[in-house]
């Protein structure tokens, strides 16, 4: 059967319009392509002035941070958090709406980002606002609105586990921060910080400081352990609560901090071949996550909050959640 394909680049919309004719039939896909960084900025900052981490020039609470994630970010912390937040068997830890969750996550602040102080709450409105005016699908906006969400694991943590978001200094290098893949040797290339990663303990550990590690090649991104935190316990959550997001969302809550993996290319030789498509899906969200940080870009959730409610009870997350 010989199929006949067109690619179309829509650039207003950043996607990709994939036509494939097979026979009288055609289907149409879409997929992602990134947007500039200029179209998707609402404040003056250079590209190169975002996600500046060096020690001489970071703050020292983003130093910190990530000092102590190289730390304590090991296989055996993975299955313990994965043990403690699990939703196997109806488990989980509070019942609460979307928006009864945004009112406890009101005076957060990411303690790993340098390039916001602001609370978390404005950032995700912003993260939202920005792929809502860029024209993308009410799907993808929701994402937006919802991608943090998963720090709420800091009303049952402790800074012991990193975990502490009521404290303006506390430990927080199991809710944010760029993640990595634990269980195989860390990449020096696409870390930040890369001088901690002899802080690692699984780095003297030959099971785990091999370039596959625990891994089979090509196994598939799915079937990696990033250093646990909000990506991987929001995506959690969602599936548990069977919302209605489609995968390339979903995939985008579970991956957007792993920055080594989408941004520096790491991990190549762990992906299977579907993989590269749903990478793209995670960088076009991630232009948005990134440059829609501005701190005079106040904008107010009561004005905003009628048409998100809409799209919570389209996608089957309105009413009292599992958390």
């Amino acid at each position: 059967m010989n199929a006949e394909m067109h690619m179309a680049n829509d650039a207003d919309d950043g996607f990709i319009t994939k036509r494939q004719k097979v026979g009288d039939s055609t289907t149409i896909t879409r997929k992602a392509c990134a947007p500039t960084t200029s179209d998707i900025k609402t404040n003056d900052k250079q590209d190169e002035e975002f996600r500046v981490y060096k020690v001489e020039e970071s703050p020292q609470r983003v130093v910190d941070h990530y000092r102590d994630m190289r730390m304590n970010q090991t296989v055996d912390f993975y299955k313990k958090m994965e043990k403690k937040y699990s939703f196997e068997n109806g488990t989980y830890r509070r019942l609460m709406t979307i928006e009864e969750a945004f009112q406890e996550l009101e005076s957060y602040v990411d303690a790993s980002d340098p390039d916001l102080d602001l609370p978390n709450m404005l950032h995700l409105l912003q993260t939202a606002e920005g792929i809502r005016k860029a024209g993308h699908p009410d799907w993808l906006q929701l994402v937006g609105l919802l991608h943090d969400m998963g720090k709420i694991m800091f009303l049952w943590g402790d800074g012991e586990d990193g975990q502490d978001g009521y404290s303006p200094k506390g430990k927080q290098w199991a809710l944010g921060g760029d993640t990595f893949v634990v269980g195989c040797h860390i990449p020096s290339e696409a870390v930040v910080f890369p001088e901690f990663n002899k802080l690692n303990p699984d780095m003297h550990d030959p099971r785990y400081n091999t370039e596959c590690g625990i891994y089979e090649p090509h196994c598939g991104i799915d079937k990696l352990m990033f250093a646990w935190g909000h990506d991987e316990y929001m995506y959690r959550m969602l599936v548990a609560n069977n919302c209605a997001i489609p995968k390339e969302g979903l995939d985008m809550v579970r991956y957007h901090s792993a920055y080594p993996w989408h941004d520096k290319g790491a991990y190549k030789h762990l992906m299977a071949p579907e993989d590269e498509e749903r990478i793209q899906w995670v960088t076009l969200f991630n232009k948005f996550d990134l440059y829609t940080k501005d701190g005079d870009n106040d904008l107010k959730i009561e004005n905003l909050w009628p048409y998100y409610k809409d799209l919570l009870i389209k996608y089957h997350l309105d009413g009292k959640l599992k958390w």
